[in-house]
């Protein structure tokens, strides 16, 4: 165990080591390369690539150069990333057979590698991070360290300040003032539903009980989501902080993350957190001569969708079905174990230790009048800048989409996006200016979610769409309550129906009752919003709905039994991408001369639609 002294003193003994990583005009010859670790690069073999370089350069006896693994740097699409410090030079897309080049040409030589510098979206390569347009209007709160530290030292997290909100809240405030903090800085929780992060720490803070609890939702079930992954494996001291200082304000001495076992890369990481934050005395008994106690342990999800869900997820680590209970009581009052219990998820944690260190007036500068601070999305789809985002509250999706994302590969036109996951809405191109914040997405019949952002192109069906996800939550219903478990299930063979022609406009009524009853009567969270696609589709693209039900005709070419593909001869030019990229041989026709697609053998995948640099192809209703 330290104490507070010997803390400050690793704090400043590793600031003075790796001040280079946030001060780029360090005045040192020491290099420090930082390879991003975060599941994404790491499938994409930069452990491979960390370790070419390590072997490198002891083979070299090259010195003041450290290799460094860090967390995602958010921008997936151009992975696996290497960052060379103090100069921040970005390359991008780096195979372990590169490694060799960047040492001999640029450690050594002191010359940089063009060819693998990132390149932006509009073809120009560029040489640090921050010329990236990707990051020019994100602000950083929750992803500070992500892709800066060693996530598996925790040294390196005290030198970025890490455990000082801690300090501050054991040496210098009381709960009252910690909740008193948090109310005033108007964060929201980050796991959906937007209530009142401070109010909740108050309400549990209320209850009378010998024991309490605080919980850290971790299970990010939304397809396409990765924002509390990346956080836990780029981050993960600064919720075990945020949760000890919610402990203290609670009066909680227990805590429990409930992370799914698909995200082995945050499990791994959070369990050596936990066990230096005990070596240190930064967990346990006492925290470092306080009056406060505080244990953590890791409880794993077996992947059920509901368990994020929060009195869902509560039934799991009590060792149950995860099966959503009625409301009230709520945790609050009756929580794991019939004792009070305080549940946020990894975002809304994220940003405790700020708050408290900068102020609820600083927090509250930022986003809007009702959504303050940043948001974290996953972006997604069709768009070229896949990766992680944190923006300010009230960046319009437009921004996100092509000031930061890069806009639409391949030429096509917006379409929709979805917010909020299988629980969310479609957002159409006339929302684009859209603020993202609680309300105005509340307004246009979508909603926050935990942050999944997928973006679509003018070749998605919007009707498919919808019955994705209503399949999504068919499968994943836990099956407690009559409206999600059959509902559901009835929306979903509706919505087939209607992809494959067969359905009658009284049964697109009969969809659109059905949906609204079930928004009104699910038991839970996840079910009462389970409707959302169809509604949001219904209300933004009925047109969709009723061409597949009257012309029998799926425009998108999507619901392949209503699809006819062909190529207009007056768009064609003959590139011959169409026929490259077929992968059953359908398409004929010599270069610079005009294609045709031969029906018998088409099986309407739709790659040529997606390919065709001049929209030349398309798909028709009929069969």
């Amino acid at each position: 165990m330290k104490t507070w002294e010997e803390i400050e003193a690793i704090r400043t003994k590793t600031y003075q080591e790796i001040e280079l990583r946030k001060n780029t005009n360090a005045d040192t010859r020491e290099k420090h390369i930082l390879i991003c670790h975060g599941t994404g690069c790491t499938s994409s073999k930069s452990p491979e690539i960390l370790q070419e370089f390590r072997k490198i350069l002891e083979e070299k006896h090259i010195e003041n150069v450290k290799v460094i693994m860090t967390g995602c740097f958010g921008l997936c699409a151009k992975g696996p990333i290497v960052i060379i410090r103090p100069e921040d030079v970005f390359y991008a897309m780096v195979k372990p057979e590169d490694v060799r080049e960047i040492v001999e040409t640029h450690i050594e030589q002191g010359q940089i590698v063009d060819r693998l510098l990132c390149q932006d979206v509009d073809g120009s390569k560029v040489k640090t991070l921050d010329e990236l347009n990707f990051y020019k209007k994100q602000k950083r709160i929750v992803l500070k360290n992500c892709g800066m530290i060693n996530p598996e030292n925790i040294d390196e997290y005290l030198a970025f300040d890490g455990y000082r909100a801690l300090e501050k809240v054991l040496k210098e405030m009381s709960p009252e003032e910690v909740i008193a903090q948090m109310s005033a800085s108007g964060l929201r929780g980050r796991g959906g539903a937007g209530f009142p992060t401070g109010k909740k720490w108050e309400l549990t803070a209320q209850e009378q009980a010998d024991q309490k609890y605080v919980v850290c939702n971790a299970d990010e079930g939304d397809p396409g989501a990765f924002m509390d992954r990346s956080i836990l494996e780029g981050d993960p001291h600064t919720v075990l902080e945020a949760m000890t200082i919610a402990g203290y304000a609670i009066g909680a001495t227990k805590g429990y993350i409930y992370v799914r076992a698909e995200y082995p890369i945050a499990v791994h990481r959070l369990t050596i957190a936990i066990q230096q934050a005990r070596e240190y005395g930064l967990l346990g008994e006492n925290i470092l001569g306080s009056n406060h106690s505080f244990a953590i342990e890791i409880r794993l999800g077996a992947g059920a969708f509901v368990c994020g869900e929060e009195t869902a997820l509560l039934e799991s680590i009590e060792g149950r079905r995860g099966q959503p209970r009625v409301k009230p009581p709520f945790p609050a009052q009756k929580g794991l174990w019939g004792k009070p219990t305080l549940i946020n998820n990894v975002e809304t944690y994220a940003n405790v230790t700020q708050i408290i260190l900068k102020g609820a007036e600083w927090f509250s500068s930022i986003g809007t009048e009702n959504s303050k601070g940043t948001k974290v999305f996953a972006l997604g789809g069709n768009v070229q800048n896949i990766g992680l985002v944190e923006v300010p509250m009230g960046t319009t999706l437009r921004e996100i989409v092509y000031d930061i994302g890069g806009g639409i590969p391949n030429g096509r036109a917006f379409k929709a996006a979805q917010t909020g996951g299988p629980s969310g809405g479609c957002i159409p191109k006339e929302h684009l200016d859209t603020p993202i914040d609680y309300e105005s997405l509340k307004q246009i019949g979508s909603m926050m979610g935990s942050g999944g952002l997928i973006v679509m192109d003018d070749t998605k069906c919007m009707v498919n769409l919808a019955k994705f996800y209503i399949e999504f939550t068919v499968d994943e219903s836990c099956g407690k309550c009559t409206p999600c478990r059959i509902g559901t299930k009835r929306m979903h063979e509706m919505l087939a129906k209607i992809c494959e022609g067969k359905a009658t406009l009284e049964e697109l009524d009969e969809l659109e009752a059905l949906a609204i009853n079930i928004a009104k009567t699910a038991i839970c969270g996840l079910g009462q919003s389970a409707p959302n696609p169809v509604l949001s589709t219904l209300k933004y693209f009925r047109e969709e709905y009723l061409e597949h039900i009257k012309y029998k005709q799926c425009s998108a070419g999507e619901c392949k039994a209503l699809t006819n593909i062909w190529i207009d001869p007056e768009l064609c030019r003959g590139c011959g991408l169409c026929k490259r990229n077929c992968p059953v041989g359908a398409i004929e026709g010599e270069p610079a001369n005009k294609h045709r697609i031969e029906k018998e053998k088409c099986i309407k995948c739709g790659t040529c639609i997606a390919k065709c640099p001049f929209h030349a192809i398309s798909a028709k209703g009929g069969k």
